[in-house]
């Protein structure tokens, strides 16, 4: 899904409305379908990132399509705003610092490969990773490679970020799967 511009302008400004309503309501902002776009009834997968004084302030999505896109923009909103465990909860005060970005997601694919040098051919720098061990999973979007631009150093910290050993990435069974995203922000 290629967005356009006022497409863009359309899903940040309901990001931002949803937050709106929250702190003044109490309540999920109420849409009508009638005023959706289309394909924002399509079902895909979001992040939606929050990011105050130029920090990281809460990162919540899907890897896979369960909602339509407009829902899932609300819903990671408000989960990236209130339910990420790794940060405090977003406060009205913030608002006027608060900058959003949407990552909109491909269905992510497999990566099938051999050996470890394999599978580090593989990997592509401009994609989101998913990586999958048993019932632990973990991922980075795409952004993520600014931080992390060595392969091995991306992998152990997707590791670590999956509850795992620094080294899990290597071990026999992981499954890795790649994803390219729509990014957009304020």
């Amino acid at each position: 899904m290629i967005l356009t511009n006022t497409e863009k302008k359309k899903l940040l400004l309901l990001s931002r409305n949803t937050l709106d309503e929250y702190f003044v309501a109490g309540k999920k902002i109420e849409v009508d379908e009638k005023e959706v776009p289309a394909h924002f009834l399509e079902k895909r997968a979001t992040f939606v990132t929050l990011i105050v004084d130029g920090q990281l302030h809460g990162c919540i999505g899907n890897i896979l399509p369960k909602f339509q896109l407009y829902k899932d923009v609300v819903n990671n909103t408000l989960s990236a705003a209130f339910s990420d465990p790794r940060f405090p909860q977003l406060t009205y005060k913030e608002m006027k610092r608060l900058k959003i970005e949407i990552s909109i997601l491909t269905v992510p694919k497999r990566i099938m490969f051999d050996d470890i040098p394999d599978l580090l051919k593989k990997i592509k720098t401009d994609y989101g990773i998913i990586l999958q061990a048993g019932f632990f999973q973990a991922t980075f979007l795409p952004d993520v490679w600014k931080d992390f631009p060595k392969k091995e150093d991306f992998l152990i910290n997707l590791s670590l970020k999956a509850g795992l050993s620094p080294n899990a990435w290597k071990n026999e069974g992981v499954e890795y799967f790649l994803y390219k995203t729509e990014n957009f922000s304020e």
